[in-house]
C-alpha cells in the first residue's frame, strides 16, 4: 500500500502552553493530516527528556515526557482551574519551545493537578498495577533525583547509588507522596494519549512512534538494570566522524552487554517493544545498525575518534523480535556508516529501511531515487537534517546535482518533495518544515551541537496557510491519497 505522512514532534505543535501537547493541538493536527490527504504522523521519541532536552536522551526508556500532558484537557477534568490555565496561557513562548522555564514552573502547576486526583481512584489503579514492572522503578528515581537537587544518581549517596535494600525502604517510605506524584503524570499521560490514539484510529491515521536504540547515562534503567549494561567507566557509545562531524559524535550512552542479553532471550528489549507497540501502530527503531556493530568509545575521551566497532547480537537478536512480534511494523533507520553485514541484517529482518533524499545528491549515492526498493521509507530530510529549503540555500554544488537529476524546472524545494513521492517505497515521509518552505531557522537538531536543539513549533495559525490542497493533489498523483 503506498502512502504518505509527515514527520512532526509532539512539542513542534503550537499549543497554548509553551510546547505542544495532547490537547487541541493535537486533534487539529491530525484533522490536516485528513485534509491533506496523509496516512501517517511520525514522531520523535515521547518520552521524558533529561539533560539537553533530547528525545533521545530520556529519563527512562518507558516512561513518556509530563510536558506533554494537555493543561486544558486537566482544567475540563476539575483538575486545574481557570485562574491557573489563564496566567499558564500568558507565559507562552509561541514558535519556540523555552525548557528552562517548563522545568522551573511546569511541575508546581502538575503538583497541584495530581494533588486534587482522587488516589482511590478504580482507573488509576488499574494503570498502576498494569504498569508496576517499570513505574515503580521510574517513579522512585524520579522521586530520588529530585531529592538530591537533579544531580546524575551517579553523584547520589553511595547507599542509593548502589541500591541497598534498607536505603531502597527507606527512600520509598519517605517519598510516597513524591512517589505518587510521578505515577500520577504518567497516568494523566495515559489517559490523554489513549484518547487521541482513538482518534487518530477513526480518522485513519497511523501513529509511527520512534524507539532510540540506546538510554540515557542517567536513566531508571542506567540505575536499576546495571546488568543490561557493559560497564560505563570503560566504554561509551557513539559514532565515528562522518558528514555531520568530523570528530565523531560522542554520545555517552550506556553499551549494551548483548552477551547478557542473549542469556536473557532479550527480555527487556521485548518487554519494551511491547509497552512501545502498546501506544503506537508502527515503530522506527533509531540505529538500526548498531545490531549489526556497535561504535564503543573509551571512556573518559573528549571526541569519538578513537572509537572502535564491535559485534552486535545480529540475526539473534532480529530472531527474537520478529518471533515476538510477527504482525508489527518495524521501520530500520539504517543511516550512517553502512557495511555489508548492516545491509544482510536489515535483508534477514525484512524490516522497511530509509532512503534520505538530503543526502541523495552529495555523489553517487543509494539514496538516489533509481536505487529505493518498494519495501522502504523515504524521506526529504530527517530531524538531523537542515530543512530542504536550508540546505538549498547553504549545499549549492549538491543542488546543481539534484537540477541536473530531476531534470524538471521550478522551486528546487516542491521538486525534491514530488521525487520523494515518486519514489517506490512504499512510504513517504515529509518533514512539516519543508511543506511549508521553512529555513534553517525552522531545523529541529544540529548533530553535534549542544544547544539550541528540538525548540522549533509552529506558529499559531500558521497550520491554517499551510498548503494542504497541493498535499492532497500530490497525494493524488503519486497513488498516496487517503481513502
Amino acid at each position: 500500500m503506498r502512502r504518505s505522512g509527515i514527520l512532526m514532534p509532539v512539542f513542534s505543535l503550537p499549543g497554548p502552553f509553551g510546547i505542544g501537547g495532547l490537547g487541541r493541538e493535537a486533534y487539529e493536527w491530525i484533522d490536516f493530516l485528513v485534509r491533506a490527504g496523509q496516512r501517517c504522523w511520525q514522531m520523535l521519541p515521547i518520552g521524558h527528556t533529561g539533560f539537553g532536552d533530547s528525545p533521545y536522551q530520556s529519563f527512562s526508556a518507558f516512561a513518556a515526557n509530563p510536558y506533554f500532558i494537555d493543561l486544558a484537557l486537566l482544567g475540563a477534568a476539575g483538575l486545574l482551574t481557570e485562574e491557573e490555565l489563564a496566567a499558564e496561557r500568558a507565559r507562552d513562548t509561541p514558535g519556540t519551545v523555552d525548557y528552562g522555564r517548563l522545568y522551573r514552573e511546569r511541575y508546581a502547576l502538575l503538583r497541584r493537578a495530581t494533588g486534587r486526583m482522587d488516589p482511590g481512584d478504580a482507573a488509576f489503579a488499574d494503570f498502576l498495577r498494569e504498569n508496576e514492572d517499570w513505574l515503580s522503578e521510574y517513579a522512585l528515581f524520579m522521586a530520588l533525583k529530585d531529592e538530591q537537587g537533579g544531580v546524575s544518581f551517579r553523584e547520589w549517596p553511595v547507599p542509593l547509588r548502589s541500591r541497598e535494600p534498607e536505603a531502597l525502604e527507606s527512600a520509598k517510605e519517605r517519598l510516597k507522596d513524591e512517589i505518587f506524584f510521578w505515577s500520577a503524570l504518567q497516568y494523566l499521560f495515559r489517559v490523554q494519549w489513549n484518547d487521541l490514539r482513538r482518534y487518530a484510529a477513526a480518522q485513519g491515521i497511523s501513529l509511527i512512534g520512534d524507539v532510540p536504540i540506546y538510554v540515557a547515562p542517567d536513566s531508571v534503567e542506567a540505575w536499576a538494570y546495571p546488568q543490561l549494561f557493559l560497564p560505563s567507566d570503560r566504554v561509551v557509545a557513539g559514532c565515528p566522524p562522518d558528514a555531520f562531524s568530523a570528530d565523531g559524535q560522542l554520545w555517552g550512552n550506556p553499551l549494551y552487554d548483548w552477551e547478557y542479553g542473549k542469556r536473557t532471550g532479550y527480555v527487556w528489549w521485548c518487554e519494551r517493544l511491547h509497552h512501545t507497540f502498546s501506544l503506537f501502530d508502527e515503530v522506527r527503531i533509531d540505529h538500526f545498525r548498531g545490531f549489526a556493530g556497535y561504535y564503543a568509545v573509551p571512556a573518559g575521551d573528549k571526541d569519538a575518534r578513537k572509537g572502535r566497532w564491535h559485534a552486535g547480537p545480529g540475526k539473534d537478536f532480529i530472531a527474537v523480535i520478529a518471533e515476538e512480534f510477527p504482525e508489527q511494523r518495524i521501520i530500520a533507520e539504517d543511516l550512517g556508516y553502512l557495511t555489508d553485514d548492516v545491509r544482510e541484517l536489515l535483508s534477514y529482518s525484512g524490516f522497511p529501511g530509509m532512503k534520505v533524499l538530503q543526502f541523495a545528491f552529495q555523489a553517487e549515492s543509494e539514496h538516489l531515487p533509481h536505487y529505493h526498493r518498494k519495501n522502504g521509507v523515504v524521506y526529504t530530510g530527517t530531524h538531523d537534517n537542515d530543512t530542504l529549503r536550508g540546505w538549498a540555500e547553504s549545499r549549492l554544488q549538491e543542488v546543481a546535482f539534484a537540477e541536473k537529476y530531476l531534470g524538471s524546472t521550478g522551486d528546487i524545494v516542491q521538486r525534491v518533495i514530488e521525487a520523494a513521492l515518486a519514489s517506490v517505497c512504499d512510504t513517504a515521509i515529509i518533514p512539516m518544515q519543508d511543506w511549508l518552505e521553512l529555513g534553517s531557522e525552522a531545523r529541529i537538531n544540529t548533530p553535534a551541537k549542544a544547544e539550541g536543539n528540538w525548540r522549533w513549533r509552529l506558529q499559531p495559525g500558521e497550520l491554517d496557510a499551510a498548503p494542504h490542497e497541493n498535499m492532497k493533489r500530490l497525494a493524488q498523483i503519486y497513488g498516496r491519497l487517503i481513502k
